[in-house]
């Protein structure tokens, strides 16, 4: 099928091309190329398009620069999850320079360049920090504006997400500065929590598929309890706040958790489960979440921190959580 005849908008592709794999075949004497119904004989990597509304063109420019770089494509998929734009390609070669030469081309869409995808009809889990990944603030920045001491604090977390201090040293010093301040605070925080846009959409569509969904966070207990609670998650890790009397002491109480205890958390709550770690999904957005991001069988990056993108397996900077929903129904 020539591409020329399918329209512009890759939503309306799916009556014309069924549920089908289609080759791609570089025609030269053709400027946009051939679909072949077909499968790839080995498959070595995915690359995963999302969008709001992806187009022909998008496409178009990714198989021109696999075609150039001489890897075959099957795609295999094309739909549409929590009403956002999802292309399947599987790919006969990946690499990490592929990955970075395909990123460039991202203006108006996401993507995932990947060795595997978690396998959509087998159980799974999807890890999340919690501030500035599904919630859209810092709560300890909201506790120490409440509390009077908003901008010294911000100072400190901005530096610890952006990888500039240690985490345990930041969070230590942050709670140290909320010391004598009332801990009501804490509810009128938890009253004016924004979730993060697709949070909702995420957490329903995976519960529907059986999937596991938890909370890691460098923040605090009460919030990722209200959260559990509130939406039904399977578990939740935070920081332990001490409080006497109706106030902050200035103290954290217990072990940090940190970077380390991210990860570690993750591979824990897969045994617990029972669930393979090539079916782990973490996301976050810090520093604190790189080694959560790696120990996964896929990391996503939710609009992150400069040093995060560089380094997170995944960035998702156009959509929101419900581009994770997308990316574990990519396979």
């Amino acid at each position: 099928m020539l591409m020329d005849v399918l329209p512009e908008q890759m939503k309306d592709w799916t009556e014309l091309l069924s549920d089908q794999a289609y080759l791609w075949q570089s025609a030269k004497q053709e400027q946009s190329g051939i679909l072949e119904k077909g499968h790839l004989s080995k498959v070595q990597g995915h690359l995963v398009l999302l969008g709001k509304q992806l187009s022909k063109s998008a496409l178009l420019q990714n198989l021109q620069l696999l075609d150039d770089a001489g890897i075959a494509v099957e795609v295999a998929g094309i739909k549409q999850v929590a009403e956002r734009d999802v292309v399947s390609l599987r790919l006969s070669d990946w690499s990490l320079e592929l990955k970075q030469q395909l990123q460039t081309l991202a203006t108006d869409w996401d993507l995932a360049c990947v060795p595997t995808l978690p396998d959509a009809t087998q159980p799974g889990l999807v890890l999340m920090d919690m501030d500035s990944t599904a919630i859209q603030i810092e709560c300890i920045d909201e506790i120490a504006r409440l509390a009077g001491v908003g901008e010294e604090v911000a100072a400190v977390t901005r530096a610890a997400m952006e990888g500039a201090l240690p985490f345990s040293d930041s969070l230590r010093l942050r709670v140290k500065a909320l010391a004598g301040a009332d801990a009501a605070i804490i509810e009128q925080v938890i009253a004016n929590m924004p979730l993060m846009p697709g949070l909702i959409t995420l957490v329903e569509g995976l519960k529907a598929m059986g999937w596991k969904v938890a909370l890691a966070s460098g923040g605090f207990t009460p919030f990722t309890g209200h959260l559990r609670e509130t939406l039904g998650l399977d578990a939740d890790f935070a920081n332990t706040l001490d409080i006497q009397d109706g106030r902050f002491t200035g103290e954290v109480l217990g072990d940090i958790v940190d970077a380390k205890a991210k990860a570690r958390i993750l591979l824990e709550l897969a045994e617990r489960f029972n669930i393979a770690p090539s079916q782990t999904v973490a996301v976050g957005d810090g520093a604190n979440d790189l080694q959560m991001l790696a120990a996964a069988g896929l990391g996503v990056a939710l609009h992150a921190k400069p040093l995060v993108q560089e380094q997170a397996p995944v960035c998702l900077n156009q959509l929101s959580l419900e581009g994770v929903l997308a990316l574990v129904h990519a396979s």
